[in-house]
């Protein structure tokens, strides 16, 4: 395994960890049936919400990038 590999999965696992500690603002059903649908609503993210918006755009940059790298250097 080339160094790249084992950066791809550790920003894979942490990419895991950091959408599943995002919290949701709407429920389940209304994403089925299509009520109170905000899905373009101006609400601007702070602190702790912002750091995870960017902490997890930036972890699937370095993960594609590690994937796409590692598969074409073998």
């Amino acid at each position: 395994m080339l160094w790249m590999d084992y950066i791809a999965i550790i920003a894979g696992i942490l990419l895991v960890t950091v959408v599943l500690l995002q919290s949701s603002q709407d429920d389940i059903k209304d994403a089925f049936s299509g009520e109170k649908s905000e899905l373009f609503k101006n609400k601007k993210a702070r602190g702790f919400e912002l750091f995870m918006m960017r902490s997890t755009a930036v972890l699937s940059v370095i993960l594609v990038v590690m994937v796409l790298l590692s598969n074409n250097l073998r």
